[in-house]
């Protein structure tokens, strides 16, 4: 899927360390800008942050995937983004893969730690 907007935050880095090592996410919200705007808060993970450098303020195009999780009976969706193009550049921000690396376990949660994927 893919969303067009303006990076209007960013909020706190988040890291931590899981079963496979140390992991990195970094949100940002965009807004879209059709006749109703949209506020949509989406994740980067890993080395994608440091590669995409999404700063407030840009026009972007990032194209996500959506991913659920159950935790304790509730659902969480969350929009990971794996390519982001920043207007006036083409596509020279775009991840190689479609598919994002393996995500790290979040700490504290041993119910996560024990999914099949």
């Amino acid at each position: 899927m893919e969303i067009k907007g303006k990076v209007i935050a960013i909020l706190p880095l988040v890291e931590g360390e899981g079963k496979n090592g140390t992991w990195r996410k970094q949100m940002f919200v965009i807004e879209t800008q059709d006749q109703y705007p949209k506020k949509v808060c989406i994740a980067i993970w890993g080395n994608n942050i440091d590669k995409f450098n999404v700063a407030d303020g840009e026009m972007v195009n990032v194209g996500f995937d959506l991913e659920s999780r159950e935790y304790n009976g509730k659902w969480f969706t969350e929009p990971k983004a794996w390519k982001i193009d920043k207007e006036g550049q083409g596509s020279s921000t775009s991840s190689e893969t479609p598919f994002p690396s393996e995500e790290p376990s979040i700490p504290g949660n041993p119910e996560m730690d024990d999914l099949p994927f």
